[in-house]
């Protein structure tokens, strides 16, 4: 959960799951911690936090916020979700079609600032998170990453291992319980899993000779088995897959982009702008079986078409940013 990754996080004083919204909770989590600002974040509309911190006339901000018009909001039943937005002090929009939905209903306190998750992936992308282990895997040899794969992500990726044996691949699932790590392996048996590479490489009986990149060069496959790596792992591939668009949704494919990596991902990614225009560039490939997998990693061994392709997506990322120095000067100059 995005409460494990950051519950550690040095910039904040403290890191908590927020109580549930009722009045009560809100009331008192309020006046606690009493905050000069607060933010909130895309689709994080709590009504009672809401309405006690416009009660209280603390500043409500809400960030990297979308809109589109089949939301509830926009519908004739949507007067609860319209109520939550009249207690926000101003609304930090991706784009114009947003705002245009908003003044419509009336709500005019908005600003189109773009999405800050451009800033934060070029941020990271930055300094990224050296593993020594994944270098001494990867070695000087192509690297495909999946992250945030799902069960039928698995099945077509581990239908290519075969096919490039002088790629390596690197599966961080989604999901990392005992079941679902233990089922990837049953798939791909030849797999070597990160956490018994720390064990093996941390162990006082080796020798610096048996500790090297030599340990790991006869090894395809590498899964993740543990959280808060994939958004430095992409800093060693050449392609990237995304998982999720066999099911509800594609997970985050800008930590790829800003990298440098063709993107690739399955059918369900419509909802995803990001999603729509990287593919409009050639940046991002969909596919929708096995052979569609085939094919794009067929045309991605073309160095030239591989190298442009990651190009363009890095460059997408990059011409996006700057919504975080939007939203900081009307928050500051409020």
């Amino acid at each position: 959960s995005g409460y494990e990754v950051r519950k550690n996080y040095l910039l904040a004083e403290h890191v908590f799951y927020l109580p549930v919204d009722t009045p009560a909770n809100a009331k008192k989590f309020v006046h606690l911690i009493n905050p000069e600002v607060s933010i909130f974040t895309k689709y994080d509309y709590w009504y009672h936090y809401f309405k006690e911190l416009n009660k209280q006339n603390i500043p409500l901000f809400v960030i990297s916020a979308i809109f589109r018009e089949n939301y509830s909001v926009f519908k004739w039943y949507g007067g609860v979700e319209r109520q939550v937005l009249s207690f926000i002090t101003k609304i930090f929009l991706q784009d114009e079609e947003s705002k245009s939905l908003l003044q419509r209903i009336g709500i005019t306190e908005v600003v189109v600032a773009g999405d800050t998750r451009f800033d934060r992936v070029v941020e990271n992308a930055a300094k990224p998170k050296v593993i020594p282990e994944v270098q001494a895997f990867c070695a000087d040899s192509n690297v495909f990453i999946a992250g945030s794969t799902w069960a039928q992500d698995e099945k077509h990726i581990a239908q290519l291992l075969n096919q490039y044996p002088d790629w390596k691949f690197i599966i961080a699932p989604h999901e990392i319980s005992e079941s679902r790590i233990k089922s990837l392996t049953e798939l791909i048996s030849e797999a070597l899993k990160f956490s018994d590479i720390v064990v093996l490489n941390s162990s006082p009986n080796l020798s610096p000779q048996t500790s090297d990149l030599k340990k790991f060069s006869d090894k395809q496959v590498l899964i993740i088995d543990n959280m808060g790596m994939l958004s430095s792992l992409y800093q060693y591939g050449h392609i990237a897959y995304i998982g999720g668009g066999f099911g509800v949704g594609i997970h985050n494919t800008l930590e790829a982009a800003t990298f440098g990596l063709p993107v690739i991902f399955g059918p369900n990614y419509y909802k995803f702008r990001e999603a729509r225009e990287l593919i409009n560039e050639e940046a991002a490939f969909s596919i929708k079986d096995q052979d569609e997998l085939k094919d794009i990693m067929s045309r991605l061994q073309d160095t030239i078409f591989r190298v442009h392709s990651g190009q363009t997506a890095k460059k997408y990322v990059q011409d996006h940013t700057g919504a975080t120095e939007i939203i900081f000067q009307h928050i500051y100059k409020r």
